[in-house]
């Protein structure tokens, strides 16, 4: 691995985990229970990890650095697949199996849509 390509991964995933950090800080107070910071940062990368995607593979001329950098770095700082499963078996533990699955379900539908999302997003402005 290059000098450029070691960087650019650091680079992203430190961006990235200070955004999920921050995400954490202001929504995990809203609602104790259920903890919207991950929340955020799953769906949020989601969506962007979708974007990022058709927009380097629409844009192929673009350095793979750019991919190492904005996915592997940038996003696997901000998504929190980890953080996520504990708070999931955090809440089945305490038995409180409504808010699990809630849990779970918004996570992976709102995390898949948006990924979806994203790609179509790109699809439809590199159309125009």
């Amino acid at each position: 691995m290059s000098g450029f390509s070691f960087l650019a991964i650091f680079g992203g995933a430190g961006a990235g985990a200070l955004l999920r950090w921050q995400l954490g800080a202001w929504f995990n107070p809203v609602f104790p229970t259920l903890p919207l910071g991950t929340l955020a940062a799953n769906l949020i990368g989601g969506l962007l990890i979708g974007v990022a995607n058709a927009l380097l593979t629409h844009y192929s001329e673009l350095a793979p650095e750019w991919r190492l950098l904005l996915i592997t770095g940038f996003m696997g700082g901000l998504t929190t697949f980890s953080t996520f499963s504990l708070e999931s078996v955090t809440l089945l533990s305490r038995q409180e199996y409504g808010w699990a699955l809630a849990h779970i379900g918004i996570h992976l539908f709102g995390s898949l849509s948006l990924t979806a999302i994203g790609i179509l997003i790109v699809n439809a402005i590199v159309r125009i």
